[in-house]
């Protein structure tokens, strides 16, 4: 990790991601690697997000917010009152992500929380984020295995393709 951090070109964000990790590994990475961002995709509470001091991202699982009356997604959004954004994914809350799966975006809390920035992930790619942007007007677009070949292997193809949905030219 530390000669991938050492890589950071300027003005771009390193983020250092956890689930339900201990105090001290967090403290440790911190130490050793100074991230920008940390991410937090367990069953991380506000105060111990808040802790270190660094500002961070709370991913969410769907369990939080596809029943709107349950007013769970707005428990955890008051919890996480400081949170740069909130990460909105396919998986359950504390639940390992990049599954490639996507939730029904039925689901998604457009105009509810008009001041929170919500980041949208889980099952993205280049045929379906143009769709995505457009419908659920996300702040932020979180993409992996939807640019990839295989587990792990990104493709330049495929990311020059989700950009060019992303921001199409002309």
């Amino acid at each position: 990790a530390l000669a991938l951090f050492d890589r950071v070109p300027p003005f771009v964000q390193s983020v250092a991601l956890f689930l339900d990790a201990d105090e001290s590994l967090v403290e440790t990475v911190i130490s050793k690697l100074s991230p920008d961002l940390l991410q937090f995709h367990g069953h991380e509470t506000g105060a111990y997000c808040r802790q270190f001091g660094r500002p961070y991202i709370k991913a969410l699982g769907t369990d939080l917010f596809v029943d709107p009356s349950s007013d769970l997604l707005g428990h955890a959004l008051a919890d996480h009152a400081t949170a740069r954004g909130f990460l909105l994914d396919s998986h359950a809350t504390g639940a390992l992500g990049g599954t490639g799966t996507r939730f029904d975006w039925q689901h998604w809390p457009q105009g509810q929380y008009p001041s929170v920035p919500f980041i949208l992930a889980g099952g993205l790619d280049a045929t379906n984020i143009g769709e995505a942007i457009k419908s659920l007007q996300p702040y932020a677009v979180d993409v992996s295995s939807g640019v990839e070949t295989a587990p792990g292997i990104k493709s330049a193809k495929k990311i020059q393709e989700f950009m060019n949905k992303v921001n199409p030219i002309g």
